[in-house]
């Protein structure tokens, strides 16, 4: 029988490659405003919130001018960027859909509320907001019952500073 994950673990970067690096900026840190830390020339940039070293790598090393994988096989789903709040989440909408760049979806979870759509390189973004645990929705069980349900995108948006 296995053991569970250490409870104190988590994910600390996420490293994409990308076929243009300029490009990749103008979403993770125009759009969405990551910070850049650290850059190698050309080839890949090092972006964070708050300071970190990285929360997002960007790189060219195996990409530099590729194409996006093709519908149907294996890669990355999405990477889930998790805001602190609702209102936080719902700038970071107004800035995306200002800056032009349509969403695929938006869902209530339950458990939180996400807002899916991608970066320049088709790559999928989730961007979300937990609600406090103790509004988690539970299964008369008490397992965890979380569902997908349209989210209102518009009383989410009337939440942005």
């Amino acid at each position: 029988m296995s053991r569970p994950i250490d409870p104190r673990v988590d994910i600390g970067h996420v490293h994409l490659k990308v076929a243009d690096l300029e490009r990749a900026l103008g979403f993770w840190r125009d759009v969405l405003g990551f910070e850049e830390q650290t850059r190698y020339g050309d080839q890949a940039v090092f972006l964070s919130a708050g300071g970190y070293h990285h929360h997002i790598g960007l790189n060219t090393w195996e990409s530099k001018g590729g194409s996006p994988p093709p519908p149907g096989t294996t890669g990355l789903y999405h990477v889930a960027i998790r805001y602190p709040d609702r209102a936080t989440l719902a700038d970071a909408v107004r800035r995306v859909l200002e800056a032009g760049i349509p969403l695929h979806g938006a869902s209530d979870h339950g458990v939180s509320e996400a807002i899916y759509l991608a970066d320049p390189d088709g790559n999928g973004v989730e961007l979300y907001c937990d609600r406090p645990r103790e509004q988690w929705p539970r299964n008369p069980d008490g397992s965890l019952g979380m569902f997908t349900r349209p989210l209102d995108l518009g009383a989410l948006l009337a939440q942005a500073p």
